[in-house]
């Protein structure tokens, strides 16, 4: 991994961002150079469901003097609902973990091709071309989705398709199928990497139950610095994390189409003493 020219008290970070290799609207090298203009030099690239991103975002990372750590945010399903497991310095050597990360794509796929089944039925036309062509190279996700909507004229922006069809409990949402929040932490440690609950907060589930079940899979850390989560689930996600010997990490899930824009990127930060800890895991030089 290369290291950062700071110790760890200087530097600012991004744990959780994403590129146009899942849903973002910058590429990884456009994203390692907003990071590094906004003062980021420990950068997590966390896309959904794919390493795709990771070759442009260390190029870019050696050219602007940015760490790059290799990430991924892997969507699971349990009984009660969504879940996200982030992983960081995912670095597969086993070519079969490579291959069950690359047919995450399929199962992308075949949810967004659900989801404009419902949409359809709810009188909503959108064909799948207008959401590949919104998702490039990249893997299709539901902000895809929305953006082909808001061009086709059918909602005026993207917020508005998800308050109304796309999230979760809306009438055109559609769970992830495929992996148990277990599983994704099984994936991320075959892939040589450290496995972290995203945004606690936003579970609609038991979040004990959930916090439980994934200590028993060997969870590693908790992202309680998130923006949406208020300062009581804060302490609650970080007393749970010291109490069980778990890194605390936190991030602004950057995509780059936030109202906030790019001002958003680095803005979300975890106290020195818990960004030690996570950094010493990293193997990056705490200084």
């Amino acid at each position: 991994m290369k290291h950062a020219p700071h110790t760890i008290g200087d530097v600012l970070t991004e744990l959780h961002c994403h590129t146009t290799a899942s849903d973002g609207v910058f590429s990884p090298s456009e994203v390692v150079r907003h990071a590094r203009a906004r003062g980021v030099t420990l950068l997590a690239i966390t896309d959904h469901d794919t390493l795709a991103g990771h070759a442009e975002a260390f190029e870019a990372g050696q050219h602007w003097g940015v760490c790059v750590v290799p990430g991924i945010e892997i969507s699971t399903l349990s009984s009660q609902g969504e879940v996200h497991v982030l992983g960081y310095n995912v670095r597969p050597s086993d070519e079969a973990v490579r291959h069950r990360i690359a047919a995450l794509r399929d199962v992308r796929e075949h949810r967004a091709r659900c989801i404009l089944e419902k949409l359809a039925a709810l009188g909503v036309h959108v064909p799948f071309e207008a959401v590949q062509a919104q998702a490039g190279d990249g893997m299709i996700g539901r902000p895809h989705v929305a953006r082909a909507m808001v061009q086709l004229g059918l909602v005026p922006d993207v917020q508005t398709a998800f308050d109304r069809y796309l999230a979760e409990g809306k009438p055109a949402f559609v769970p992830h199928e495929g992996l148990t929040p277990a599983d994704a932490v099984h994936l991320i440690h075959a892939a040589n990497g450290i496995a972290v609950l995203a945004h606690p907060g936003l579970y609609q589930g038991n979040i004990e139950v959930l916090l439980n079940e994934l200590l028993i899979a060997g969870l590693d850390g908790v992202e309680a610095y998130y923006p949406l989560h208020t300062p009581e689930q804060v302490q609650r996600f970080t007393a749970f994390a010291q109490q069980h010997g778990l890194l605390v990490t936190g991030g602004s899930d950057f995509h780059g189409s936030e109202p906030q824009g790019v001002s958003l990127l680095g803005s979300v930060q975890v106290p020195e003493t818990m960004l030690r800890a996570l950094a010493t895991r990293l193997g990056f030089d705490a200084g």
